[in-house]
């Protein structure tokens, strides 16, 4: 289920994108479908894919009309095989053909971020680390997709610049340095603020050991310097790796000992999963 402020932003976004679709309205249904007949149909994957969006399918479907009942047969996170419903829908017909593809698309995209994460916090089982995700997501979709991410077994890193302080390498040159840098964030943030910092070299990590923080993100390592630095940092600040990480390395990633490893892929590169609504109308829907 969403939380409070995913169902504010959900709503938002579901706005924008019946606006963006339907328009003024849906004027081949209205042409061609009686508006008291109704239909029932079933959400179904047309592939192997772990489930996620269905609380949007039903937001959606509330936005267009309130009598369209979403009867879900499976939930959020279950793994899905071909040709296996997610859900029943039933009302009027004209209403579950106008918030089709809305519906669908949500639920798309977030079942194929939901499978890619899957897929990584497989891969990284046997090693004690989490698979995270990133800022890099669709504008706009950002709680939906990183909803998506937990679905699937992973992580979410910050939601925005608002709710954790990262130091990346322009906040350090802007700076003057690592340490200036955190002195200057310790000085200003939140009391209960924790403080990650992006490196690159064994200079940077030793130079954010003696400043304190409590994160430090190795950025774009190869596996050999991870497991170097991570026996140099040796529980002093939890550690992530981060920076162009795939399928093929994330185990290899993982066995450095590393606390967690983000990955941008998971939200800016998954690819849609292939879902459907198969419609049965009542007789005499036709106009």
């Amino acid at each position: 289920m969403f939380s409070y402020a995913e169902r504010y932003w959900a709503e938002k976004i579901i706005r924008l994108a019946l606006a963006e679709d339907v328009g003024r309205g849906d004027i081949t249904t209205a042409a061609v479908v009686d508006p008291e007949a109704k239909a029932r149909g079933y959400i179904v994957f047309r592939e192997r894919g772990v489930l996620a969006g269905l609380p949007v399918v039903a937001m959606v479907y509330e936005r267009i009309d309130p009598r369209v009942q979403v009867l879900p047969s499976r939930r959020d996170g279950d793994l899905l095989l071909p040709g296996e419903s997610a859900a029943l829908l039933e009302g009027p017909a004209w209403a579950l053909l106008t918030g089709e593809r809305v519906a669908l698309n949500f639920l798309q995209r977030l079942s194929g971020i939901a499978t890619a994460t899957a897929e990584l916090v497989e891969l990284v089982r046997p090693y004690p680390c989490q698979v995270a995700d990133t800022r890099k997501t669709a504008p706009g979709m950002r709680v939906l997709e990183k909803y998506a991410v937990r679905v699937g077994g992973g992580r979410n890193h910050r939601l925005g610049l608002d709710d954790a302080i990262l130091i990346k390498d322009n906040h350090v040159i802007a700076a003057g340095g690592i340490a200036k840098a955190v002195a200057a964030a310790r000085a200003k943030a939140p009391l209960t603020a924790r403080i990650e910092v992006e490196v690159e070299s064994r200079e940077q990590v030793e130079e954010a050991l003696a400043a304190g923080v409590d994160i430090i993100m190795l950025d774009n390592m190869d596996v050999h310097q991870m497991a170097r630095m991570v026996d140099l940092i040796d529980g002093r600040a939890l550690v992530e790796a981060s920076g162009g990480i795939t399928r093929d390395s994330i185990a290899a990633v993982a066995a450095t000992g590393v606390d967690f490893i983000s990955v941008g892929a998971i939200t800016h590169s998954s690819r849609a999963l292939d879902v459907a609504l198969d419609l049965a109308i009542s007789e005499g829907a036709a106009k």
